[in-house]
């Protein structure tokens, strides 16, 4: 079904949608397949033979969350899910039976697809930790037209306030999701760590569990702070998994594994179709605590499946070219950031190693002096190739891993199914086929990512475009902001300003010169002057003009 995202507005006697995301003719619009919708709305299109019909209203254009849900259909994200087979009645005879065993979640606010779970429990000086993690296996049959479903969508897409689940809600929200106080199957992994938290060899199974805490990252972080009282299990088991999980982190890091980490930009909506603030959410502990268990899990995982030589899909990041990793270190020192010394006729494996190194300086730096917070990690992330999926174990240079995968989220990742699949089947325990063609669904996995990447960050961009013009008729479309340059290209500056926004300077605006991209990409240069607009250099910006439903900004300098 081919779909058109359009504004309805009534031209002369007819009905036409205007479309709305981009360029285009105006359609003529079926008045009896109108609906309620009404000139000015916007509205989901079904094109055909004759003229275009409403297949869905979403609201009007001035409300943000009627274009975030125009934004799933337009990118093709939108649509009706696979029927879901009839749950299994009972539970398998091999299944694990924990549910005395004391097990929480921890999830942002807003989640309602609880992935995994977690247990921890002193014994003696040493301390066994349990992931649990939702067995989607059970309720998705290999082959079946909602597994086809969900390896075509891949993943669930998020964008502020709304989210398309690669399965069902009936799955992905309640039978398959780790509520409190619910029976749940899982896959669970269960590793003993000794007084020096060392972790011994990994236990696999199946289980059933029954969480007895929803925790939120606030409220995690909030028990660990001792602002706020939990239950003598809740907080004993948090001070356990602090423990493990400080551990598990400061040896990953002094393995290898890079140190840059993006925090997230966070809406809230005024519950009248605007956007009241964004910021940015820096990682809490207790997210960090969740991220160390994850990894200790996937890297489990993988560990067994590499090992023994099986396909499945990994996690693979592979290591740097050596010339990326020379071309940051020109980069970063023609912008006078302090970088590690660099050894003669570089290795990948070297470069790997110096990647990570560059990571905790640029990080080092930018703290100590405020200049380059979001470019010079920028600079880094560009240098090292893209992490992606495949069917064979590469490592994952990234964490300084010899085998990763994707394991603990199979509601919201179809690898992570997949990588379930091949551990049941290898513990014996199932029978459920691998895909015929993994490197094809690698493939497609890793392209699909990239994808929904995509329109997750012009979902952001349209909500920041919202609050920008919302701040500008507060303040003054004169307001005047402190920004940093983070970008570069031939034709102008990309700025980056009052911490959340960002824009573009096209090059004929910079003042007094012709500007022209240096062979480093590092700055626009004057050709007469020698001025130069530097990555990391603070700039003062007017907004000359914002795109709402593209959510692009254009600036200019402020002389």
């Amino acid at each position: 079904m081919e779909t058109l995202v359009a504004e309805l507005a009534k031209r002369g006697k007819l009905l036409v949608g205007e479309p709305f995301f981009e360029g285009g003719v105006p359609v003529t619009v079926d008045r009896k397949g109108s609906g309620d919708a009404s000139p000015g709305d916007l509205v989901v299109l079904r094109l055909g033979r004759g003229r275009a019909k409403v297949e869905a209203a979403l609201g009007r254009p001035d409300d943000v969350g009627a274009v975030l849900e125009g934004l799933l259909w337009h990118e093709g994200v939108r649509r009706p899910h696979a029927p879901v087979p009839p749950p299994p009645e009972e539970l398998e005879p091999d299944r694990a039976d924990l549910r005395d065993l004391f097990a929480f979640t921890i999830d942002p606010d807003e989640a309602k697809d609880f992935d995994d779970a977690l247990s921890f429990r002193p014994e003696g000086d040493a301390i066994r930790a349990w992931v649990h993690i939702a067995d989607v296996s059970a309720f998705v049959p290999a082959g079946s037209p909602l597994d086809r479903d969900a390896a075509d969508r891949a993943f669930s897409s998020y964008v502020p306030g709304r989210v398309e689940p690669m399965l069902p809600e009936q799955l992905s929200a309640d039978l398959c999701s780790l509520r409190p106080h619910q029976d749940r199957r899982c896959v669970t992994v269960e590793v003993l760590f000794d007084a020096d938290l060392n972790a011994g060899e990994p236990l696999f199974y199946r289980s059933v569990i029954r969480s007895s805490e929803r925790l939120t990252y606030s409220r995690a972080q909030s028990v660990l702070a001792g602002t706020e009282h939990a239950s003598e299990e809740t907080t004993e088991a948090l001070r356990l998994a602090e423990r493990v999980a400080s551990e598990l982190r400061r040896k990953r890091y002094a393995r290898g594994a890079l140190r840059i980490e993006a925090g997230e930009t966070a809406f809230e909506f005024d519950g009248e179709g605007g956007v009241a603030r964004a910021w940015i959410e820096a990682e809490p502990l207790a997210h960090s605590l969740v991220e160390e268990m994850m990894i200790l899990a996937n890297e489990a995982v993988a560990g067994l499946l590499g090992g023994r030589k099986r396909e499945a899909l990994y996690r693979v990041h592979e290591r740097p070219d050596p010339q990326s990793v020379e071309l940051l270190l020109a980069k970063l020192t023609d912008l006078e950031v302090p970088t590690p010394p660099v050894p003669e006729n570089l290795t990948a494996g070297e470069a790997a190693k110096l990647a990570a190194r560059i990571s905790e300086r640029v990080v080092e730096y930018t703290e100590q002096s405020g200049r380059g917070g979001k470019a010079f990690p920028s600079l880094v992330l560009r240098a090292l190739k893209q992490a992606r999926y495949d069917p064979r174990n590469l490592g994952h240079s990234g964490l300084a891993s010899t085998a990763y995968c994707h394991f603990t989220s199979p509601i919201r990742r179809y690898p992570d199914l997949v990588v379930h699949r091949a551990l049941l089947r290898e513990l014996g325990v199932s029978d459920d086929p691998l895909p015929e063609d993994l490197e094809t669904d690698a493939d497609w996995t890793s392209v699909r990512e990239r994808e929904l990447a995509s329109v997750e960050y012009k979902a952001d961009e349209i909500c920041l475009a919202w609050l920008l013009e919302r701040r500008l008729f507060e303040h003054g479309w004169d307001t005047e902001f402190d920004g940093e340059v983070v970008g570069a290209i031939g034709s102008g500056i990309f700025v980056r300003f009052d911490e959340v926004f960002e824009g573009y300077v096209p090059g004929r605006l910079l003042p007094g010169d012709y500007f022209e991209l240096n062979p480093l990409a590092t700055a626009l240069v004057g050709r007469r002057s020698g001025f130069a607009y530097r990555l990391g250099d603070e700039v003062r910006v007017r907004v000359e003009r914002i795109e709402k439903p593209g959510g692009r900004v254009s600036l200019e300098l402020v002389r």
